[in-house]
């Protein structure tokens, strides 16, 4: 999940109920595993699965389950940032690694690194009760080709202080408001660029951004000086969710981008803060499971894949990591497990396509455009560029 794993073992009430309509990726840069044919069936389990994945997304309390039905014996290795996931991944897994729990940030590097390949979502009954939006993801999802199965989600929201701010804020300026110097946080990663392009895109629409995944150098440039100038506003660039909590509790800060999780502990904790998504939309971050180009045990990956898609291991994942579900029929495990209330929390009950029209979920920077143009920014300048930001 994201750059980095939920420091944290709380419990976390999210669902995904949600839909939009939004067509896969079209590129003219064909992967190179898209001509490998998916399984067509399920075969007996080889009794072994080994993970790469976010630390807690693979929990006893459903895995057990897991390999007394189907006999695989689970391996998991869990990474600390999607950068550690892409590096182990490399060569196909190398023959060891069956799957890895890829974010958004990763997804396309390892497609178009070859390192995972297509899978056969017909396998998996429950691909049918994910929203929309999620069977056919742009991360995920190129030229119709499947390569990976979604798993869970959640927005990047404005986090406040309702002390600081008792009207909510509309718009993402005010974490580039010099008047909140000191008072800023926000999460340390190259990804952070599409938010401010994101911004730009409806503050500046002289530049031209249609995607704030898909940048041109000018446009890239823009945003760049957008995060140089709000440097000198950040307290601390948040590299776990606990951080930032403690950074709202000790009122160290008092505005910053967030995921749901935050606010929901914080109000638990008595704090006085909210979220909102401002009016220029904001970024998402989606996780998939992957399959390697060399998995040694496929077969156990598609039962893998299967368990975890249904809609009560969804909301335990959910419940006990923090996020929200792809599955639409999760919310009413999540209510039963967790309690009423679940789903408006975690932005779950947001069902319609205008609420997935304001996010734009997390994609790998490619030079490719995906319009036919190959003058697009590509990831390795995003880092190199996040680096320069914080200075």
């Amino acid at each position: 999940m994201r750059f980095g794993a939920l420091a944290v073992a709380g419990v976390f009430v999210l669902t995904a109920c949600g839909s939009s309509n939004s067509p896969a990726t079209t590129t003219s840069q064909q992967p190179p595993t898209a001509n490998m044919k998916p399984l067509t069936t399920i075969g007996p389990g080889e009794g072994q699965l080994n993970l790469v994945l976010w630390d807690g997304y693979a929990d006893k309390s459903w895995v057990d389950p897991f390999t007394q039905q189907t006999g695989c014996k689970v391996t998991q290795h869990p990474a600390g940032s999607s950068d550690e996931m892409v590096s182990l991944m490399k060569d196909g897994g190398g023959g060891q690694w069956d799957m890895v729990s890829a974010s958004g940030d990763a997804d396309l590097r390892l497609i178009y690194g070859g390192d995972v390949r297509p899978m056969n979502v017909g396998l998996i009954p429950d691909w049918q009760n994910f929203g929309s939006f999620f069977k056919t993801p742009p991360y995920n999802t190129i030229n119709g080709i499947h390569y990976g199965v979604s798993l869970q989600w959640g927005p990047n929201t404005l986090l406040y202080s309702t002390k600081k701010f008792p009207n909510k804020p509309t718009s993402w300026s005010v974490i580039y408001d010099p008047a909140n110097k000191g008072l800023v946080t926000v999460p340390d990663n190259p990804i952070q660029i599409a938010d401010a392009a994101l911004y730009l895109s409806k503050t500046k629409p002289s530049l031209g951004i249609k995607d704030p995944y898909e940048l041109t150098q000018t446009q890239f440039n823009a945003a760049v000086d957008l995060l140089k100038q709000q440097q000198p506003l950040i307290k601390h660039y948040w590299a776990l969710a606990t951080d930032e909590i403690t950074l709202f509790q000790n009122g160290d800060v008092v505005v910053g981008a967030a995921w749901p999780y935050q606010t929901i502990q914080l109000k638990l904790a008595g704090a006085a803060v909210d979220e909102t998504i401002p009016q220029e939309g904001a970024t998402g971050w989606a996780d998939t499971w992957m399959l390697a180009t060399k998995a040694p045990h496929p077969n156990c990956a598609y039962l893998w894949d299967k368990w975890v898609s249904t809609p009560q291991v969804q909301a335990e994942q959910a419940l006990s990591f923090g996020e929200t579900p792809v599955n639409t029929k999760a919310c009413a495990e999540m209510d039963s497990l967790g309690g009423g209330g679940s789903c408006a929390q975690y932005h779950a009950d947001q069902t319609g396509a205008s609420y997935f029209d304001t996010i734009k979920f997390w994609k790998t920077p490619l030079a490719d455009c995906g319009n036919g143009q190959t003058n697009c920014v590509p990831y390795a300048q995003w880092v190199s560029a996040w680096t320069t930001i914080k200075g």
